[in-house]
């Protein structure tokens, strides 16, 4: 599980993240922040169900490698919002069908290199 309790506005919530976005470049992290904190703010889905669809999306976009990728900061996100590796994981295997099974096999070298550190860049701790 986590070692960050859970947040109400997952983007909002997460210094960690809205520091790390801003290196990728401080008016693109700011305005990411903001238009995404405002989308996560939204009542009806509650934050794991929207961490979930976050990494489905990334997985359906090839966004799991290279600068800037966004797959290891939502698995992170999914994690401080109670997701498991193993949730994720059935995640990734249901989407084989719908994402295509060579989009699946790189998410799942992403998911295992985040498994093997341990950590997300972030630091939360993965189980």
């Amino acid at each position: 599980m986590s070692n960050i309790s859970l947040k109400e506005n997952a983007v909002l919530g997460d210094e960690e993240l809205q520091k790390a976005l801003k290196t990728i470049n401080e008016r693109w992290g700011d305005l990411t922040t903001r238009v995404a904190g405002e989308v996560w703010g939204l009542p009806l889905i509650d934050q794991k169900t929207k961490a979930l669809i976050t990494v489905a999306i990334d997985v359906v976009n090839n966004n799991e490698t290279g600068p800037g990728s966004p797959f290891e900061a939502h698995v992170d996100m999914a994690l401080k919002q109670g997701s498991t590796i193993a949730e994720m994981e059935e995640l990734l295997v249901f989407l084989c069908v719908y994402a295509g099974f060579n989009k699946v096999a790189g998410a799942f070298g992403a998911l295992n290199g985040i498994k093997e550190k341990g950590k997300t860049f972030l630091g939360t701790n993965v189980q």
